[in-house]
């Protein structure tokens, strides 16, 4: 849940909101780093030259190694070796494992809210935006694996570090604001029902989509299903669009 003792000068500040100002981090990183050699290694400089692709690879691993071992598992080392760069430059860039760990979640989200933004879900009719919106949860859902999981982390933790976030309601926003917009052009025509709201749609979207990945280890092993099977996905994927538009629509 925090640094290892490894990363332990990297951190001091922890207790702090992990979005400190870049400038802060900076100067945090070169006083840490006093005690060492005071020139970048060539090879790391290089990478200095395009910070947004070091930092977008870094992102990238991390996401990885956060889904695959949680913030406590997760290892630095391991991150910064993978990425070709060092857990000085790592820290430079988010101040702290923890720091690291937010940005990941943060790019989670936001990946998957600019996909939300393409599906163009204005330009259909309400039933019709409604199905391409759940078919696409599932799908991303299905196979993002490592969103999953890291969502699953950040439950185990209560939410502790995304209540750190300055961005992640701003995010999620658009998400909200589309099955809004579908839901009351749908209620306008006549096609769904009064007395729904976005939010709690977006839970029951969320929900069937979620479970297929979060628990499909225990359920396929306790019920013998291959979840994993083209034909199960396929089925179960039909169903869940299904059932959510019965559940909007009117009877």
């Amino acid at each position: 849940m925090y640094p290892s003792a490894e990363g332990h000068r990297y951190t001091a500040g922890m207790n702090e909101p992990v979005h400190r100002p870049r400038t802060v981090l900076r100067a945090a990183a070169k006083k840490n780093d006093s005690a060492g050699s005071s020139k970048t290694p060539r090879k790391e400089a290089s990478r200095t030259n395009d910070p947004e692709r070091t930092q977008a690879n870094i992102l990238e691993v991390a996401e990885a190694e956060f889904g695959e071992k949680g913030l406590a598992g997760a290892r630095i080392d391991e991150i910064a070796a993978a990425t070709n760069t060092s857990k000085r430059m790592i820290y430079y860039y988010f101040g702290s494992k923890e720091g690291l760990y937010l940005a990941v979640l943060e790019e989670a989200y936001r990946r998957v809210r600019d996909v939300e933004a393409e599906l163009h879900l204005q330009d259909l009719d309400p039933e019709e935006a409604l199905r391409r919106l759940v078919a696409f949860t599932f799908d991303h859902h299905l196979h993002h694996e490592n969103y999953i999981r890291l969502v699953m982390s950040e439950n185990i933790h209560r939410g502790e570090y995304l209540a750190q976030s300055p961005r992640i309601q701003e995010l999620n926003v658009p998400a909200i604001a589309a099955i809004k917009n579908l839901y009351e052009r749908g209620v306008k025509s006549g096609l769904f029902r009064r007395g729904l709201n976005a939010i709690d749609i977006h839970a029951s979207i969320s929900a069937l989509s979620f479970f297929n990945v979060s628990n499909r280890h225990t359920f396929g092993l306790i019920f013998k299903l291959d979840m994993s099977s083209p034909a199960y996905i396929a089925e179960r994927r039909e169903n869940v669009v299904e059932m959510i538009v019965r559940f909007v629509r009117k009877s």
